[in-house]
C-alpha cells in the first residue's frame, strides 16, 4: 500500500510539473493571478470585501477559461506532495485522512476530538479552537493543505504547539507578527513545548491563503 501511494505521489507531481513547462505562463495567466492577490488583500480590509471576490472571481475565470491544463497540474502537484508528506509526517495506520473539493471546518462552536488528521481541499474554510479540543494521545499531527485556503485558529497555552506555515501567494498572521504578499513561511513553538505531555503538531501549506493564528 505505500508503495502504491508513494508512485501516485511521484506520478502527479510529474505529471504537474511537464504540464506547466509544456504550456507556460500566459499574459491571461499572469494577469489572473495578479487578481487573485489583489482579490484577497480587499477581502481582508473589510470594507472593501465586495470588491476583493469580484476580483477572485474574475482571476479565476479567467485561469478556467484559459489556462485549464494548468490549473489540472497545480491540483496534481499540490495533491501529489500532500501524498508525500502524509507519509512521513502521520504515524502508519493511526490517522484521519480527507480528501475534498471543498471543506468547511467549525471546531470553535463545540468539543471536538483532537487526533492524527490531514486534510487537502481544493478550497478550504477552517475555524478552530484548541481550547476545545479532547485529546487523544500525547503527540498529535494536524496537517492542512491544499489550493485555496481561509484558516482562523486560536490556539491553547495548555499544548505544546510546533507550528509550520507556508503560502505561495496571500498573508500569514501569528499573534502580532504579520507576513503577506509571496513565499511566506512560518515556523513557530510555543513557550512551554518542551515541558508540556501533550504536545500538537500543526502543519499548514497553501498556494493562494489567508492564515490567522491567535496566541492565548
Amino acid at each position: 500500500m505505500d508503495k502504491r501511494k508513494r508512485l501516485l505521489a511521484a506520478g502527479l507531481i510529474v505529471l504537474g510539473v511537464m504540464m506547466i513547462f509544456g504550456k507556460g505562463l500566459s499574459f491571461f495567466t499572469i494577469v489572473a493571478l495578479f487578481l487573485l492577490g489583489y482579490g484577497i488583500y480587499k477581502v481582508r480590509q473589510g470594507e472593501e470585501a465586495k470588491t476583493g471576490y469580484i476580483l477572485l472571481a474574475i482571476g479565476v475565470g479567467l485561469i478556467l477559461l484559459n489556462n485549464f491544463m494548468l490549473v489540472v497540474a497545480i491540483l496534481m502537484i499540490s495533491l501529489g506532495l500532500y501524498y508525500a508528506k502524509v507519509r512521513k509526517v502521520q504515524p502508519h495506520g493511526s490517522y484521519t485522512q480527507r480528501q475534498n473539493i471543498t471543506s468547511s471546518v467549525h471546531w470553535d462552536r463545540d468539543p471536538w476530538v483532537l487526533q492524527n488528521t490531514s486534510m487537502w481541499h481544493i478550497l478550504g474554510e477552517l475555524d478552530i479552537d484548541m481550547s476545545l479540543a479532547i485529546v487523544e494521545g500525547s503527540h498529535n499531527v494536524l496537517m492542512f493543505q491544499g489550493v485555496v485556503g481561509d484558516i482562523d485558529m486560536s490556539l491553547f497555552e495548555g499544548y505544546g504547539i510546533e507550528i509550520e506555515a507556508f503560502v505561495l501567494f496571500g498573508q500569514i498572521e501569528l499573534g502580532q507578527e504579520r507576513r503577506t504578499g509571496i513565499f511566506n513561511r512560518v515556523n513557530w513553538r510555543s513557550p512551554n513545548y518542551d515541558a508540556c505531555e501533550q504536545k500538537v503538531k500543526i502543519m499548514i501549506s497553501y498556494i493562494i491563503g489567508d492564515i490567522d493564528i491567535r496566541l492565548s
